[in-house]
């Protein structure tokens, strides 16, 4: 897209569903919504299943599901429609071969009836005569179209190759990453934009869309980089515009190779499906290879969409970093409130885990709120992982059976004194009604205990806590006992005093 181009930004994305839907794969369709948000433009999805033996429906729905659940709408595609569909390559095939019978009436491109002997037994001796070029030998370039359309008629197994000019000079990606890459036009041969059995070739296919889509920038991989000379031979064949092209850097495991599975998590429903939030997941991989100042780390999907530039992209690879991942996830979880944490992590986890009963994630949450939102006022700040909080939140559910962890016991309750430090935590909380059983209360009423009883309170509290919550780690206590509610804690405490020396 020269300087000069003024048409509207359109961008896509175009998976092909042969598999679930990667890291590197939605960093991709990441930049690509972001960019189009940023500039006002049109954000397309495409599904370029033209691999018949690996492309499935259920592929696609995953993807689909991947995509929305990272949140990035599409304006055109699937589901949604769009001025320019099909959006399946496989509904595209009519139009692919008109386009290349177009090409070859123009003289642009021509029939091939090379056999697969014939192009091995020209390779083997263009190796042999160690010439420069060892591509296609052009043989079949100046056959006349006549007889060549003669060949074709009577049945002759044929292929469609684009006619390279002989006089095109270097082909100059102009890349909005890594700036001008140079080509030499010499080594691109008479490549095959049809097979032999009436499919494109993912070098046609995908200029023909994107052309007749209307796409002016081309963000991917640049794994696609080596494509790219081939596919602006097909872009000036067809007389279209070419548009600008924007290769991203690989993404690398912490070990400096290609992330992959050996790393860890590589797709996005395994992400999800770990508890991770998908803005934060969203704004964790915008960061590999995109910043917005060099310093801010956070950076939510409203200023993503603002703010995106590919002048801020790099063209160095960036590490995927599981640690700064866990990080960016807590902080997007520490800054949630109290009501947003409870029905978006909270409740939903502790339905999965079967501690709450009720199928409905705001049917549970309304019957008792402030329960809930005091639980996730003391699990947010302890909190990177969504189902974290099933752990800490079990010893809530066990009524006044509460199972305990024997190092837990060993350390805290089966220790001299321990007895005593029960006996006068349960003296004080009975002293408080029913109507004061709250956090501030229950810590005033514990908090002058340990000076009374001639200890410190780690061994006071360690008591209490393991009484109470059955572990020495837990949320804090004043905040616990509140939400075990009076007559709980008692009997807890009761219940704990044969443990206790």
């Amino acid at each position: 897209m020269s300087s000069t181009d003024n048409r509207p930004v359109r961008v896509r994305f175009a998976p092909s569903p042969t598999g679930k839907l990667h890291v590197g794969g939605a960093r991709t369709a990441i930049y690509n919504w972001a960019f189009a948000r940023a500039n006002g433009g049109t954000f397309i999805l495409r599904i370029d299943d033209t691999d018949p033996t690996r492309s499935t429906e259920e592929n696609t729905q995953i993807i689909l599901r991947a995509m929305r659940w990272l949140g990035l709408d599409w304006d055109e595609g699937p589901e949604v429609g769009g001025d320019f569909g099909p959006y399946w390559q496989t509904e595209r095939l009519d139009i692919y071969r008109k386009e290349a019978m177009r090409l070859v009436a123009e003289g642009k491109a021509y029939y091939c009836f090379c056999t697969p002997e014939k192009l091995e037994a020209d390779r083997k001796a263009a190796q042999e005569r160690k010439d420069a070029f060892q591509g296609y030998q052009r043989t079949c370039r100046d056959i006349d179209p006549a007889e060549a359309q003669r060949r074709v008629d009577a049945g002759e197994p044929y292929t469609i190759r684009i006619k390279v000019p002989l006089d095109r000079g270097d082909v100059v990606v102009h890349d909005a990453v890594h700036g001008d890459v140079t080509f030499n036009a010499k080594e691109l041969d008479d490549f095959i934009i049809f097979r032999s059995d009436g499919t494109p070739t993912y070098n046609f296919a995908t200029v023909v869309d994107d052309a007749q889509m209307g796409i002016t920038h081309i963000i991917r991989g640049d794994d696609h980089l080596s494509n790219t000379p081939r596919q602006i031979m097909v872009y000036e064949a067809m007389g279209a515009p070419t548009p600008t092209f924007a290769h991203i850097s690989m993404i690398l495991g912490p070990d400096g190779k290609k992330l992959s599975k050996r790393h860890g998590a590589t797709s996005v429903e395994e992400y999800k499906a770990a508890g991770y939030d998908s803005d934060a997941f969203v704004n964790y991989l915008a960061l590999l290879g995109w910043a917005l100042d060099g310093d801010t780390t956070i950076v939510p999907r409203d200023v993503l969409a603002s703010k995106f530039s590919l002048d801020h992209v790099s063209k160095n690879p960036a590490t995927f970093d599981f640690k700064k991942l866990d990080w960016i996830n807590g902080q997007y979880l520490q800054a949630m409130g109290d009501e947003e944490f409870s029905k978006t992590q909270l409740v939903p986890q502790l339905m999965a885990a079967g501690l709450e009963q009720d199928d409905d994630v705001d049917a549970a949450y309304a019957a008792k709120p402030e329960w809930f939102d005091l639980l996730s006022s003391i699990l947010k700040p302890r909190t990177t992982l969504a189902p974290e909080v099933v752990e800490k939140s079990r010893f809530l559910y066990m009524g006044e059976d509460v199972e305990f962890d024997e190092k837990s016991v060993k350390k805290n309750l089966a220790k001299e004194g321990a007895r005593s430090y029960l006996e006068a935590a349960r003296a004080a909380l009975e002293a408080i009604g029913a109507d004061q059983w709250k956090a501030a209360s229950i810590d005033a009423a514990l908090e002058p205990l340990p000076e009374q009883l001639e200890t410190n309170k780690r061994k006071f509290y360690g008591a209490v806590r393991v009484a109470e919550c059955g572990n020495q780690v837990s949320p804090p206590l004043g905040e616990s006992l509140e939400l075990l509610g009076r007559n709980v804690t008692l009997a807890r405490l009761e219940k704990a005093l044969p443990l206790a020396e």
